[in-house]
């Protein structure tokens, strides 16, 4: 058997796990599905809690870096991003 990797990008509303998914994005290394930006208006899990519980490995979590004076109402990237993966049997 090969095992490939499938990838889980969740950006939570805080820096805490079971806080609310905002955004998010998937990618399948299997080659199973192919799913891209925007191709659902649910979220695939409602925290990143619920990604732990159903099998997804967190294997990144974002850095709590405190924004620059004046910095505080900037729009830029979305900042608590984590990341997990599922490993998956193929073939």
């Amino acid at each position: 058997m090969t095992v490939r990797q499938q990838v889980l990008v969740l950006y939570l509303g805080t820096s805490a796990l079971d806080s609310p998914v905002v955004c998010w994005s998937v990618y399948d290394g299997t080659g199973r599905t192919s799913p891209t930006t925007g191709d659902s208006d649910e979220p695939p899990y409602k925290s990143g809690v619920h990604a732990l519980e159903d099998g997804w490995r967190l294997f990144q979590a974002a850095q709590l870096i405190p924004p620059y004076p004046g910095g505080e109402y900037d729009v830029s990237f979305l900042k608590h991003e984590f990341f997990f993966e599922k490993l998956v049997e193929v073939g």
